[in-house]
């Protein structure tokens, strides 16, 4: 009984400050949840502050830790405003961001600098403010990125993102390197197909469903709760030993591929 007692704490959260920076919906809700179940205090960050208040009241009716707090990653005043009210973080996880599908000759300046700003520059100073913290105080931590396919590989009319995508793909190697010495360890995870707001008009034709299922293993689109188990598992003790990977969670779509050939009998 004592080992299995050792076994639920390698993935407990408990007594630990988990930041989700873009909590309001989607993927970041779902982590957040999975975090607050898992024992964590869990911080709900997001611009769309009526929406997490709601969210927050319904974990703590559920007996959980959480509070919302208004972040825009865009705006620096509101990353250090929120660095400061945190106090000292063990987990933070990074799913901020945003998109815009063209060709790349047809973003404008604006475009560009938006999603530049939402999905890298403001997540690298909320990490740098949050990160320099943590290994100030020498207890450890634990930071997870929210990266995407594009972290891994092409696909067309996404240039903008997959730049923003790939470098969170490059920092997350470098500070696990650079940060190991205070025992913090450094994933980022590239989701796959998953459905959410964000996309869900995009995946209504028959065509797009028809697409995935000819060429991923799994042919289902994923959920954000695909992605948030595996977030809290990077965010527990049992990943200790688990620092600057890339872990796509895809249904299989950038490691195999399948085909038609089927062997005779």
């Amino acid at each position: 009984m004592a080992a299995l007692m050792d076994y639920a704490r390698m993935f407990s959260l408990q007594g630990r400050t988990a930041l989700i920076a873009g909590a309001s919906r989607g993927i970041g809700l779902a982590i957040a949840k999975a975090a607050a179940a898992q024992g964590a205090n869990t911080v709900l960050a997001a611009r769309s502050t009526g929406v997490l208040e709601d969210q927050v009241q319904a974990l703590r009716e559920a007996g959980l830790s959480a509070e919302a707090v208004r972040l825009d990653v865009t705006d620096t005043e509101s990353i250090e405003s929120v660095a400061a009210a945190c106090g000292d973080v063990d987990i933070l996880v990074n799913v901020a961001g945003t998109n815009i599908r063209k060709r790349f000759q047809d973003y404008s300046p604006e475009e560009y600098e938006r999603i530049m700003q939402t999905n890298l520059h403001g997540i690298v100073h909320l990490t740098k403010v949050l990160g320099a913290r943590m290994v100030e105080r020498g207890r450890g931590g634990k930071i997870v990125h929210i990266g995407s396919l594009m972290s891994v590989l092409g696909l067309p009319y996404l240039s903008v993102y997959a730049m923003t995508k790939s470098a969170l793909a490059g920092l997350t190697r470098v500070l696990a390197a650079e940060w190991a010495h205070a025992d913090i360890q450094v994933n980022c995870i590239a989701p796959g197909f998953i459905l959410t707001d964000l996309n869900r008009d995009m995946w209504q034709p028959e065509h797009m469903k028809g697409w995935l299922a000819g060429v991923q293993p799994n042919p289902r689109l994923g959920t954000p709760d695909d992605i948030a188990g595996l977030a809290v598992f990077l965010a527990s003790p049992a990943s200790d030993y688990i620092t600057g990977q890339v872990i796509a969670s895809d249904g299989g779509y950038t490691t195999t591929a399948k085909w038609p050939f089927e062997p005779s009998l």
